[in-house]
């Protein structure tokens, strides 16, 4: 079989509906090609750069918008692994029109939702699509969705979360008790994670993002977590600490700590697994103050 005659644009590079092309005069023998794929019945997309939520987006009726976890990625929300790969699309309908139903979507009905357009798709306003995810996330995810949001994003407030919250409802109260965890320091979902596991095994919640000074004043640096009256700090190492630039950096400000007596432990993504050893190294270092504080009393 001859090779198929390449698409005219912008069909040759993007997602597009069957009717749209056939409009366009192109043959619909055409559209049938292996150099196609058909993401959704009735949208074509070149192989290689199917993307299902935009295929998804040219077949929702004006009262259809993308809402849970799917506006949660289109606003950049951090998510579970799982969700990002695999997760279903979710399709919201405004109150009684008829949902969605299409393989690999969710399809919901929500009354009097809020909506508005980022990165060209109708979505859940933030702090609604939070709310939305305490149905189908786990609190720990929704925590740090809601740091997200509060935190560097500024996409939402505290105020903007809990006002979100619909009582009565199947999921309130998850939403209320993940919102009692969320914080506006956080910075990133690794984070989110470190401090709730912290808390979870028994320490005092840390301050978020402190800036630390020696005793004339100099800044020391800033670390992800301290406990500030106990001069001890726990810190997330993403990826980027590998990097010869960032290590040596953080050579250069541990040394700074040290000498001002302070204890810094480092966390790590295998500690996320296997948090035992590294929450036992905090124990220590808890208990190195205690003693210390305790010879001082003496």
């Amino acid at each position: 079989m001859p090779a198929a005659r390449r698409l005219p644009a912008p069909f040759d590079r993007s997602t597009f509906r069957v009717a749209d092309a056939v409009e366009h005069g192109i043959d619909p023998e055409r559209l049938r090609r292996a150099d196609l794929a058909a993401p959704v019945h009735g949208v074509r997309a070149p192989i290689g750069s199917v993307d299902f939520v935009d295929a998804v987006a040219l077949v929702m009726r004006p009262d259809q918008f993308f809402s849970h976890t799917t506006a949660a990625a289109i606003w950049g929300a951090p998510l579970p692994q799982s969700v990002r790969s695999v997760g279903p699309v979710h399709v919201s309908t405004t109150r009684d029109g008829s949902r969605m139903r299409r393989p690999g979507v969710v399809a919901h009905r929500l009354d009097r939702p809020r909506t508005v357009e980022h990165r060209g798709f109708p979505v859940s306003v933030p702090a609604q699509m939070w709310f939305e995810c305490a149905g189908v996330l786990g609190q720990d995810a929704l925590v740090a969705i809601g740091d997200h949001l509060v935190g560097s994003a500024g996409l939402a407030t505290a105020d903007d979360l809990r006002a979100s919250i619909r009582p009565g409802t199947r999921f309130a109260l998850a939403a209320r008790r993940a919102l009692d965890l969320v914080r506006a320091g956080a910075e990133s979902p690794q984070e989110t994670w470190l401090r709730l596991a912290a808390v979870e095994a028994g320490f005092p919640e840390p301050e978020l993002n402190v800036d630390v000074h020696d005793g004339a004043g100099r800044f020391l640096g800033r670390v992800d977590m301290a406990w500030s009256e106990f001069g001890i700090a726990l810190e997330y190492d993403g990826d980027h600490h590998r990097e010869r630039d960032t290590f040596r950096h953080d050579q250069r400000r541990d040394n700074g700590f040290v000498v001002n007596d302070w204890l810094v432990i480092h966390a790590t993504a295998s500690d996320a697994h296997r948090p035992a050893v590294l929450f036992e190294r905090l124990r220590q270092a808890f208990e190195v103050r205690a003693v210390g504080s305790r010879r001082r009393s003496a």
